[in-house]
């Protein structure tokens, strides 16, 4: 099998503005790569630039795409750790983009072997439950919307903080008053935070039992991460500061967090999410399945990701329900309710829908 050409496009998916820490979304910056190969299979992938935490935008994500599609084209996609070696020897970094590229690889290999791309991978299904994320506004207008939220059945709380320590303290105060003790709540900092806030605010959120607290502080305070997570009276969580598996082995190795966040938009795709969750299950630290602002393509492919990853026991798979106005994408995950069903079909089970598609600009390299 040949790769005979890629389609890219310019997939921007209209939204709420999202704000966290680091700056607000007014888009999902994503991109859309299609494979084509000489034997009538085609492959998609879909990644989504979050340029205030991977230094990607869709700009630069097209532009690489560009030249990596050169690099693969006439080669053989199934070989999926040279074409990724490929990609690598062309340009270091650019995790966000190539994460599309690999996606889209193992979406025709798992349709040439006839399986669902979980099924591929080694997994079975399973029941999982997301949580849902509340992103940064006051106090009291967080607290409504995880009460909507709880209204719904949603049981799992994602709290956006770090503005502000004494209004975070506040935001957690008022969002558990409001939904009560029986909600899980979970806290992500996305670096909002230095050391002594951090210390700080951890010790008077702890009281309002929280399940752990992703990236506190920024990475270039990672040196100070194993004396926060030994004082910290919450769990800590590896989000910004684990991009491959060698980060994960140093945050493991240096006692800096209790748990770890893949994301394939960090990890560059599969191929590196799959060792950072062995390294993990190999020390016993339990991971999450995140993402950025993906639709329910690259979302589709991560649950089929996780599926096959048994280490992988918190579900942070709600990009697609954080305000995307529309919903370009045939197949794929399905929401009951909070719960996600993961579709049977070959591969990866998703592909945009193509009336959206005639709307995207478009390049193709052959």
């Amino acid at each position: 099998m040949k790769i005979t050409y890629v389609e890219i496009y310019r997939f921007s998916i209209p939204t709420t503005p999202f704000v966290i820490a680091t700056g607000t979304m007014y888009f999902a910056q994503n991109v859309l790569i299609k494979i084509f190969t000489d034997q009538n299979i085609f492959g998609v992938g879909e990644c989504s630039a979050f340029p205030m935490i991977v230094g990607e935008n869709q700009e630069t994500c097209i532009a690489m795409a560009k030249e990596f599609a050169k690099v693969i084209v006439g080669k053989n996609p199934l070989a999926i750790p040279d074409r990724m070696d490929d990609l690598l020897g062309y340009a270091a970094h650019n995790g966000t983009i190539k994460s599309a590229f690999d996606m889209a690889l193992f979406d025709i290999a798992s349709k040439d072997a006839g399986k669902p791309l979980y099924e591929f991978l080694g997994g079975q299904k399973r029941s999982i439950e997301t949580g849902i994320t509340i992103g940064i506004d006051n106090p009291e207008n967080m607290a409504l919307a995880a009460l909507n939220l709880k209204a719904k059945g949603c049981s799992i709380i994602k709290i956006k903080l770090g503005k502000g320590i004494h209004d975070d303290i506040e935001r957690v105060r008022q969002i558990r008053t409001a939904v009560g003790e029986e909600m899980t709540l979970r806290l992500d900092a996305n670096q909002g935070w230095d050391f002594d806030d951090a210390l700080f605010a951890l010790g008077e959120i702890a009281q309002y039992n929280i399940e752990f607290c992703e990236q506190p502080m920024r990475t270039w305070y990672d040196d100070k991460l194993p004396e926060l997570n030994i004082n910290s009276l919450i769990k800590i969580m590896a989000d910004e500061s684990c991009y491959n598996h060698h980060d994960a082995r140093k945050l493991i190795n240096s006692g800096s967090c209790s748990y770890l966040n893949i994301k394939f938009s960090k990890s560059g795709g599969i191929l590196e999410a799959q060792k950072i969750h062995e390294i993990a299950l190999q020390t016993g630290v339990k991971c999450m399945m995140g993402g950025m602002l993906e639709t329910r393509i690259a979302i589709s492919a991560s649950m089929h990701f996780a599926l096959a990853s048994p280490n992988i026991t918190f579900f942070d798979m709600d990009s697609p329900l954080l305000g995307h106005l529309i919903d370009p994408v045939i197949g794929g995950i399905v929401y009951n309710g909070y719960t996600i069903d993961v579709p049977d079909t070959p591969g990866i089970g998703a592909d945009a829908d193509q009336e959206f598609l005639d709307t995207c600009e478009k390049w193709t390299i052959s």
